[in-house]
C-alpha cells in the first residue's frame, strides 16, 4: 500500500496536536486543581458538580436570611432586656411615691426622675437598625412607631406586621418584634375592664378584679357603680340599671351580663366609679398617666389617688410580663435560627465532600500523567521531524 506524503504529514501533525492538548489539559488542571472543568472533561461528573453547587447557593441564600434575622432579633432582645430594666425601675419609684411622708416636691423629683425613664423608654421603642429601619415598627419600618399625640397620649403608628425569613425550603422565621406586642397589648392587669375612680371618692377601696366569665352573655358596656346608702347600684352607659346588690359586702364578687367584679375595701355611701371595657393596656401609656397622678398634688393622697396607683402598679406589673413575652418570642426565634444555621453548615460540608470528590484533582496521578503526556509528546515530535525530513536523496 502507497502511502501519500501528504498522509503522511497529516497523520504526524494529528498525533502531535493530539499529545499537546492532552498535555494542555493536564497543565490547566493543575493550575485549577480540578479534575472537572468543563463538561466535556467529564460529562457525567460535570452533571453532579452543577447540582452540588446549585445547592450551596440556595443553602447560601438561607444562610444570609438567618444572619439577617438573626442580627435583628438579637438587637430587638438586648432592646427589650433594657426597657425590662428601666421598667423594673419604675415601678419602685411608684412605690416611693406612694409614700405619705413624701412633700411635693419629693414627688416631683420622683415624677422627674419617671419622666426621664419613660423618655429612654421611648427611645428604646423608637430604635433603628443599622439599615436604619425601625426596630418595633412591623413593616412600617420607614416610620417612627411611637410618638405623644396633642393630648399627651402614647400612639403607636407602626402595624402588627412580622417579616419572615425564610431559613429552609417551606420554613419562615419571624425576623422582627412589632411594638404593639411589646409596648402595647400588656393583659389589663384587672381583667378585661379599667377603673375610673372619681376625686370625690371617700371610702378606701379598689377595684381587685373586673373580669369576664361567661363571653356569651357578656355586654361591652361603660358600667357606673355608685353606693346607695349600704346598697351598691349598678348601671350600663344609657343610665339604665343593671343590678342591685342589697347590703353590699366586699367580700362577695359582683356579678352581671356576663362579668364579675371584686372590691378591695367598701365604697362609702355616696361613692361612684365607672368601668370601661379594655382588656389590653399601654404601657407607655400607664407610666405616662402615674407621672401626670403623682405631680398632682391634690389627687396623689387621696383614697381616689392611691386607688389609681394601686391599678397603675398592676398594669405596670403586667406590661413588664408582656415585655418578657417579646423577649421570650425573640429568644425562642434565636434558638431556632441557630438550630437551621447548625444544619446548614453540615449540608455545606457535605456537599463540599461530595464536590471534592467529584471535581478536585489528585496532584501526583496528574503529575505521573503530565510526565508520560510529555514524553508522547517528544517521541512524537521526534518522529515528525525525523519522518519529515526523508527524501528519495538520501537512497541516491
Amino acid at each position: 500500500m502507497r502511502i501519500s506524503t501528504a498522509q503522511m504529514f497529516h497523520q504526524n501533525i494529528n498525533s502531535v496536536t493530539q499529545k499537546q492538548s492532552q498535555t494542555s489539559q493536564i497543565i490547566e488542571q493543575l493550575s485549577t486543581g480540578k479534575r472537572v472543568n468543563t463538561a466535556g472533561d467529564d460529562p457525567v461528573a460535570a452533571a453532579g458538580i452543577g447540582n452540588l453547587n446549585q445547592q450551596n447557593a440556595i443553602v447560601d441564600q438561607f444562610l444570609k436570611n438567618i444572619d439577617y434575622a438573626k442580627n435583628r432579633l438579637s438587637i430587638s432582645e438586648s432592646k427589650l432586656g433594657s426597657a425590662a430594666t428601666i421598667t423594673s425601675s419604675v415601678r419602685e419609684q411608684v412605690l416611693r411615691a406612694v409614700n405619705g411622708t413624701l412633700t411635693d416636691s419629693d414627688r416631683q423629683t420622683v415624677a422627674d426622675e419617671m419622666r426621664g425613664s419613660l423618655e429612654e423608654l421611648m427611645a428604646i421603642a423608637n430604635s433603628k437598625d443599622e439599615s436604619g429601619n425601625y426596630l418595633f415598627s412591623g413593616f412600617n419600618t420607614d416610620s417612627q412607631p411611637f410618638e405623644f399625640d396633642a393630648s399627651g397620649n402614647v400612639v403607636y403608628h407602626g402595624d402588627s406586621g412580622v417579616r419572615d425569613s425564610v431559613v429552609a425550603s417551606g420554613t419562615t422565621i419571624g425576623a422582627n418584634i412589632p411594638g404593639d406586642l411589646a409596648f402595647m397589648n400588656a393583659a389589663n392587669g384587672l381583667g378585661d375592664y379599667s377603673v375610673n375612680y372619681l376625686a370625690s371618692q371617700t371610702g378606701e377601696f379598689s377595684v381587685e378584679s373586673a373580669k369576664v366569665t361567661d363571653p356569651a352573655t357578656h355586654v361591652a358596656d361603660t358600667y357606673t357603680f355608685n353606693m346607695v346608702g349600704n346598697d351598691l347600684e349598678v348601671r350600663d352607659s344609657s343610665n339604665a340599671v343593671v343590678t342591685t346588690v342589697t347590703a353590699f359586702d366586699p367580700n362577695n364578687p359582683v356579678s352581671f351580663n356576663g362579668i364579675e367584679v371584686k372590691l378591695d375595701g367598701k365604697p362609702a355611701p355616696g361613692d361612684s366609679f365607672t368601668l370601661d371595657h379594655k382588656p389590653e393596656v399601654s404601657l407607655l401609656d400607664t407610666i405616662n398617666s402615674a407621672i401626670a397622678l403623682i405631680e398632682d398634688p391634690n389627687k396623689v393622697n387621696t383614697p381616689a389617688g392611691q386607688s389609681e396607683l394601686a391599678q397603675m402598679l398592676n398594669n405596670i406589673d403586667s406590661g413588664m410580663k408582656q415585655l418578657d413575652v417579646a423577649r421570650g418570642v425573640a429568644g425562642n426565634s434565636l434558638k431556632s435560627l441557630d438550630s437551621y444555621s447548625a444544619t446548614h453548615e453540615e449540608e455545606k460540608i457535605v456537599n463540599n465532600s461530595a464536590l471534592s470528590m467529584l471535581e478536585d484533582l489528585d496532584y501526583a496521578e496528574a503529575i505521573t500523567q503530565l510526565e508520560q503526556q510529555q514524553q508522547a509528546l517528544n517521541a512524537a515530535s521526534s518522529v515528525f521531524t525525523k519522518v519529515g525530513t526523508v527524501s528519495l536523496f538520501d537512497y541516491i
